[in-house]
């Protein structure tokens, strides 16, 4: 065997194994795309945003604070 035909052997064998490479490669990917979750569709109408009134947060505010003191003194208490 030439040297001419042994490079052409080796150059042969190159490019089947580049293309067995591309192939798996490929292949690899569009298996791993198709096993990723895909998340469901919403039903389309978005939440409205609820709207509180001035009044309505103070009044929750205070009665936040109430609790807050209330468990504040029953520490005091237990310590």
């Amino acid at each position: 065997m030439t040297i001419e035909a042994i490079l052409a052997e080796i150059d042969a064998e190159i490019a089947r194994l580049t293309e067995a490479r591309r192939l798996l490669a490929t292949a690899g990917s569009t298996k791993s795309t198709s096993s990723k979750r895909v998340p469901k569709k919403s039903s389309g109408k978005a939440r409205k945003t609820r709207v509180l009134s001035a009044d309505a947060r103070k009044r929750i505010a205070d009665a936040q604070k109430r609790r807050w003191a209330a468990q504040k003194s029953k520490s005091k208490k237990d310590a």
